[in-house]
């Protein structure tokens, strides 16, 4: 699962095959606002940068939703809006606001009633109308230690999560305990290139119990990395070579000018019947 920051990334998801994607808080603090993702951007700014790239798309995007924005209520409020934007699922995580990225030092999370009582939460607007799933998130692992995080996990799911998310096992072997812990439940394990975890393949997550395999950062990252090194060559004096970059007409089908065009011209005016 490549994850989006934009509705420019997201088409580049979709069009690339992948049947699901994430709108990644840090991406999207990162594109949106040139901010780190501590929390910074507010629910309304991340409420509509994900119904741009929802409206972009038809595969489903869960959506990051942080700490859910307040308290308990807060979170059951979220819920119902991000599913009203058009997203499949819906994040929420058991830090302790100003959040963290999950690989970053310094995380807190909140005590774990409180962590139960967002989910719960949750799966009330879920289960009252808000057509999304829950994603239920802890970081507990930096901060209590792995038996923590996957006992916190264990409450998510009798809570009523559909997916559970164990963030920043440390090793194949912690991998492996949350995997044989929580089996039976969808698992999400998350892929920061530089992070905690490491990056292992598909087949192995799968077998160790693992459902989908989040990638938060690498579009961004590389898209940031293509960019730097256009910007270089211009400040040369020279120009991006041709097989870094889109074709003009690549571009104009990637944003959408030629079903555009089509549609315009099923409205087009005969001048002759004026």
């Amino acid at each position: 699962m490549p994850c989006c920051f934009d509705a420019l990334s997201a088409r580049l998801i979709e069009r690339a095959g992948f049947s699901l994607t994430f709108m990644s808080g840090f991406a999207v603090a990162g594109a949106r606002a040139g901010l780190p993702d501590t929390g910074l951007l507010s629910f309304a700014e991340v409420l509509d940068q994900g119904r741009n790239l929802c409206d972009a798309i038809s595969i489903p995007v869960i959506g990051d939703a942080d700490t859910g924005y307040g308290n308990a209520v807060s979170a059951k409020r979220t819920v119902r809006g991000y599913a009203q934007a058009g997203f499949a699922a819906v994040m929420i995580e058991d830090q302790l606001a100003p959040k963290r990225c999950g690989h970053t030092r310094g995380k807190q999370v909140v005590p774990r009633a409180e962590a139960v009582a967002r989910v719960r939460a949750a799966v009330d607007a879920r289960d009252e109308g808000a057509d999304a799933l829950i994603l239920a998130r802890t970081d507990a692992r930096a901060t209590h230690g792995l038996d923590e995080a996957i006992d916190r996990a264990r409450a998510f799911r009798d809570a009523g999560a559909d997916i559970l998310f164990v963030e920043a096992p440390e090793g194949e072997g912690e991998l492996a305990q949350v995997g044989e812990a929580l089996a039976g439940t969808p698992l999400l394990a998350n892929l920061v290139e530089g992070g905690d975890t490491p990056l292992l393949g598909h087949a192995k997550l799968e077998a160790l119990g693992f459902k989908i395999a989040a990638y938060p950062l690498t579009l961004l990252s590389t898209a940031a990395r293509a960019m730097q090194e256009a910007l270089s060559v211009m400040a040369k004096g020279g120009h991006p070579d041709e097989a870094t970059r889109l074709s003009f007409a690549d571009l104009r089908d990637l944003v959408g000018f030629p079903a555009y065009e089509a549609e315009a011209a099923r409205y087009a005016i005969d001048p002759e019947q004026e």
